[in-house]
Protein backbone atom coordinates (compact mmCIF):
# COMPACT_ATOMS: atom_id res chain seq x y z
CA UNK A 1 0.00 0.00 0.00
CA UNK A 2 1.30 3.59 -0.83
CA UNK A 3 1.14 6.07 2.03
CA UNK A 4 2.07 9.79 2.95
CA UNK A 5 4.15 9.68 5.84
CA UNK A 6 6.81 11.50 7.89
CA UNK A 7 10.28 10.79 7.23
CA UNK A 8 12.81 12.40 10.07
CA UNK A 9 15.85 14.11 9.77
CA UNK A 10 17.79 16.79 11.38
CA UNK A 11 20.45 16.58 14.35
CA UNK A 12 19.84 15.23 17.67
CA UNK A 13 17.45 17.36 19.80
CA UNK A 14 16.09 18.97 16.49
CA UNK A 15 13.91 17.28 14.39
CA UNK A 16 13.34 17.82 10.80
CA UNK A 17 10.50 16.25 9.09
CA UNK A 18 9.99 15.61 5.03
CA UNK A 19 6.48 14.63 3.85
CA UNK A 20 7.11 11.86 1.85
CA UNK A 21 4.97 9.09 -0.28
CA UNK A 22 6.56 5.70 0.40
CA UNK A 23 5.16 2.14 -0.13
CA UNK A 24 4.30 1.31 3.35
CA UNK A 25 7.09 -2.00 3.93
CA UNK A 26 9.64 0.68 3.78
CA UNK A 27 11.59 1.76 6.34
CA UNK A 28 10.71 5.30 7.71
CA UNK A 29 13.68 6.88 7.05
CA UNK A 30 14.74 4.79 3.58
CA UNK A 31 13.53 4.36 0.18
CA UNK A 32 10.44 6.41 -1.21
CA UNK A 33 8.77 7.70 -4.54
CA UNK A 34 7.79 11.54 -3.79
CA UNK A 35 8.66 14.48 -1.19
CA UNK A 36 5.92 16.51 -0.81
CA UNK A 37 6.98 18.81 1.52
CA UNK A 38 8.08 19.41 4.82
CA UNK A 39 7.36 19.65 8.57
CA UNK A 40 9.57 21.77 11.50
CA UNK A 41 8.29 21.47 14.53
CA UNK A 42 11.13 23.52 16.46
CA UNK A 43 10.80 26.34 13.71
CA UNK A 44 11.05 29.67 15.39
CA UNK A 45 10.86 33.32 14.48
CA UNK A 46 9.69 34.10 10.75
CA UNK A 47 10.55 30.67 9.66
CA UNK A 48 8.24 28.37 8.15
CA UNK A 49 6.98 25.04 9.97
CA UNK A 50 5.36 23.33 7.88
CA UNK A 51 4.65 23.28 3.74
CA UNK A 52 2.92 20.84 1.55
CA UNK A 53 2.04 20.97 -2.37
CA UNK A 54 -1.65 20.58 -2.47
CA UNK A 55 -1.67 19.71 -5.73
CA UNK A 56 0.32 16.36 -5.87
CA UNK A 57 -1.17 15.80 -2.25
CA UNK A 58 -4.43 15.70 -3.91
CA UNK A 59 -3.17 13.63 -6.70
CA UNK A 60 -1.85 10.75 -4.21
CA UNK A 61 -4.65 10.85 -3.00
CA UNK A 62 -7.02 10.20 -6.09
CA UNK A 63 -4.72 7.01 -6.82
CA UNK A 64 -4.98 5.61 -3.55
CA UNK A 65 -2.65 6.35 -1.11
CA UNK A 66 -3.55 6.80 2.38
CA UNK A 67 -2.36 10.07 4.70
CA UNK A 68 -0.92 8.85 7.96
CA UNK A 69 -2.61 10.46 11.08
CA UNK A 70 -0.14 12.77 12.06
CA UNK A 71 0.10 14.36 8.08
CA UNK A 72 -3.67 14.02 8.18
CA UNK A 73 -3.88 16.17 11.09
CA UNK A 74 -1.30 18.09 10.07
CA UNK A 75 -3.17 19.02 6.62
CA UNK A 76 -5.94 19.60 8.30
CA UNK A 77 -4.41 22.14 10.95
CA UNK A 78 -3.14 23.94 7.84
CA UNK A 79 -5.95 24.32 6.00
CA UNK A 80 -7.86 25.73 8.93
CA UNK A 81 -5.19 28.57 9.46
CA UNK A 82 -5.39 29.46 5.46
CA UNK A 83 -8.88 29.51 5.67
CA UNK A 84 -8.71 31.88 8.79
Amino acid sequence: MVVIRLSRGGAKKRPFYNIVVTDSRNRRDGRFIERLGFYNPVASGASESFRIAQDRLTHWEGVGAQMSPTVARLVSQAGKKAAV
